[in-house]
């Protein structure tokens, strides 16, 4: 009678991850609960570059908005300038627009507020160096913020003068004859409008370096430190380009 045989099942070799054989298999979570640890880091979602990327976007749409307003602003500005009125005497429709003598000072103005912005450059390139911001991150010092802060506080400071010199600026006018009340000229009139509007965009900039200073000397992460920065230079930048502008249009516009 033929004896059956049953197979052996081969023997299975059962080897430790990472010793041999195929590699573990790395299973990451899909959904629910904080995974954490290096899933968040590699997240496209996450992270101190995402931040800044977002909150220049936020930025940005809001200066876009605030320049789309200075330009309503000089469109006004020149239609005003075509505006006639009916003279009671001779019944024929005139213009009334009669162009204001700048004061000089103003001159000086536009020179301190480019020469802030350069400032403020100038700070948003010493945050995010890498070579400090590496030290930073290493717990060898505070190097960026070191060499951040000057400039920071340079731009407050020309700010502060450019805004003093926009004060005498308006009463060198009021002097000429030219105040803003009821007697106001067109001309007049859209000066101050046009600088005061800008004034009270630059008073909230002041503020914003303000805060910027507050976050430099409280924040502990250099990535939140560079975010204040960042915002706050971009947002002084379009102040100084928009009185660039603006500043154009009253000199050569009239």
């Amino acid at each position: 009678m033929p004896s059956i045989f049953t197979p052996i099942p081969p023997e299975i070799e059962r080897k430790a991850p990472g010793t041999g054989g195929k590699p573990p298999v790395d299973r990451r979570p899909t959904g629910g609960g904080g995974g954490g640890g290096d899933d968040e880091w590699k997240s496209p979602r996450r992270g101190p570059r995402e931040a800044l990327h977002r909150t220049r976007a936020f930025v940005f749409c809001a200066l876009a908005g605030d320049m789309m307003f200075f330009v309503v602003l000089v469109t006004l500005f020149y239609a005003r300038q075509v505006g006639t009125r009916m003279d009671p005497e001779t019944f024929r429709q005139i213009g009334d627009w009669h162009p204001v003598l700048l004061p000089p000072i103003l001159f000086l103005n536009t020179a301190l507020l480019l020469l802030s912005s350069l400032t403020m450059e100038r700070a948003r390139q010493h945050i995010f160096r890498e070579f400090d911001v590496l030290e930073e991150w290493l717990g060898l010092g505070r190097p960026a913020l070191r060499r951040t802060l000057p400039w920071v506080g340079a731009t407050l400071g020309l700010g502060l003068l450019f805004l003093i010199g926009q004060i005498t600026a308006w009463k060198q006018l009021t002097a000429e004859g030219f105040a803003f009340d009821r007697w106001a000229t067109p001309a007049s009139y859209f000066f101050y409008v046009i600088t005061g509007l800008h004034a009270a965009h630059l008073a909230v900039g002041l503020v914003a370096l303000l805060f910027c200073l507050c976050a430099l000397t409280r924040l502990k992460r250099v990535e939140s430190r560079q975010i204040a920065v960042d915002s706050t230079t971009w947002f002084w930048h379009a102040m100084a380009l928009a009185w660039l502008v603006l500043f154009t249009v009253l000199v050569l516009g009239q």
